[in-house]
């Protein structure tokens, strides 16, 4: 059945740009295939946009700012927040099946995590802006205090992993601010972008403040970096994409948040509560297919309990199945796309030419039917691999895990900061003084401690070295789609 039929706006098999509040093919007319990975078949035709519809909606945003949403208060921002996550929260069962459609992940993560976090998003800004406060300093004979003003027009480039989810996170700070955004969704997966902009439609938000350009990253995504009525760019993805997008905007002194890579470690002592931790580090490891850029991809384990743990977790692991995305029952669904698929599986074979031992996994799996031609690959770890070599220390961004042993706290922390990247960790132990010492010096943007993935929306996210620049969540989002100015009173 066509994944389509959840989508009201809609032409045949087309989905459509949304600028200014309309729904539009690209200026050229011309498209791009949007592929089911799991089956590898074509599920719609996007616009293959360019600088023109970027054009056109940079036209749409700049009248929506000068029109009354330039003049709109904070409780009429929130509302529009509200409304937006409860239209998606009443359409939850089409979303989720969207995004599985879109990515290959299994519905039952999409509609328990990524749709739900999506929905939070706009509602937890929705308070942030409600109750968001500024401050005031008095001097002598002087009051100064500080004001917040929307920046303007934002460009959102948001991948694929996790594509309602990350894109709410950016569109919902950006709009409770009063900023118009033009989002970039990627190509890979675009109709929950869609879905979100037809419940902009829905709730009669004003025409022009949430424009959806899909396309390229090379066309579209180039086009909205260097538009220069386009005033500040949010991006998440690759560190080298990054690289480019810095390149291009920091010289025009654009407003810029880059989410980027990772090669996070994963620290297991003998001390841990080991039932807990397989478990915790099962999900760490190969959630989302691994294709998460928190993911702990490097598993640092203890000597004295290194085969224990080691024989525990392969059997955990061995237990995740690829199948059908659609079916409830399946944890483990396919890759991105037969490109990825490939990718993942070059890093397998790498691993034995490095002197690695694969485990478990490293191959494809043999599914029937619908989905024989599928990117699917098995869950897979390594072990033997020096904590230098390329599979130890560059981004695979797949379901790919290496295993090494340490002896001490300190050869824990070398292995874990030798890499370019700076994104999270996580540290399993006991010892709540050996939990606090390891977490203050490992050299990322956020560690969790005896867990991963537990989120307060109140607190920074981002990473440091080859990992990004800037931090988002909370008062950091709202910070960064505003101006603060301070005013100074004479008395």
């Amino acid at each position: 059945m066509s994944a389509l039929r959840l989508l009201p706006h809609a032409q045949g098999n087309k989905v459509h740009n949304f600028i200014g509040g309309e729904f539009l093919p690209s200026a050229s007319g011309e498209t791009l295939p949007n592929l089911d990975p799991a089956r590898n078949e074509t599920l719609a035709l996007i616009p293959r946009s360019n600088a023109a519809d970027v054009q056109v909606a940079v036209q749409a945003a700049n009248s929506a700012r000068a029109a009354a949403w330039g003049k709109s208060s904070d409780a009429e921002r929130a509302d529009l927040l509200e409304r937006i996550a409860n239209r998606i929260e009443a359409r939850l069962d089409d979303f989720a099946e969207l995004e599985s459609r879109d990515t290959g992940k299994p519905i039952s993560l999409a509609k328990s995590v990524d749709i739900p976090r999506a929905i939070a998003n706009f509602r937890f800004f929705a308070g942030a802006v409600r109750h968001q406060s500024t401050s005031c300093h008095p001097m002598q004979g002087a009051l100064n205090y500080t004001l917040r003003r929307p920046v303007g027009t934002f460009g959102l480039i948001t991948p694929w992993n996790l594509p309602l989810y990350l894109l709410s996170w950016k569109t919902a700070p950006a709009i409770a601010m009063g900023n118009a955004v033009i989002a970039k969704p990627s190509e890979l997966t675009p109709l929950t972008a869609t879905a979100l902009a037809e419940v902009f439609k829905d709730v009669d938000a004003p025409a022009g403040v949430f424009n959806l350009v899909h396309g390229l990253g090379a066309e579209a995504g180039q086009a909205i970096v260097e538009h220069e009525q386009i005033q500040g760019i949010s991006f998440t993805g690759g560190t080298m994409t990054g690289g480019r997008v810095a390149a291009t905007a920091a010289p025009m002194f654009k407003k810029l948040s880059l989410e980027l890579g990772g090669k996070n470690p994963t620290v297991v002592f003998a001390d841990c509560d080991f039932e807990t931790t397989v478990e915790g580090v099962v999900r760490a490891a190969f959630a989302n297919q691994g294709q998460v850029c928190l993911c702990g991809s490097r598993l640092l384990i203890e000597r004295p309990i290194y085969e224990r743990f080691r024989d525990a977790f392969v059997e955990r692991v061995k237990a995740l199945k690829p199948g059908n995305p659609q079916d409830p029952a399946t944890s483990f669904g396919s890759l991105i796309s037969l490109g990825h698929r490939d990718k993942v599986e070059s890093y397998a074979k790498l691993a034995i030419e490095e002197g690695g031992t694969i485990l478990c996994g490293g191959k494809r799996p043999q599914l029937d039917g619908e989905f024989s031609e599928g990117a699917f690959f098995e869950p897979t770890v390594v072990e033997g691999l020096g904590p230098n070599s390329r599979c130890s220390t560059e981004e695979i961004f797949g379901p790919l895990v290496t295993l090494h042993p340490f002896d001490t706290e300190e050869e824990a922390l070398e292995i874990a900061n030798g890499v370019r990247y700076g994104l999270a960790a996580s540290v399993w132990t006991t010892n709540l003084s050996r939990a606090h010492r390891v977490s203050e010096r490992i050299e990322s943007g956020m560690v969790w401690v005896n867990t991963w993935l537990l989120r307060d929306l109140r607190v920074p996210f981002g990473g440091m070295k080859d990992s990004g620049v800037g931090r988002e969540g909370g008062r950091h989002s709202l910070e960064f789609f505003s101006e603060s100015r301070n005013i100074c009173i004479q008395l």
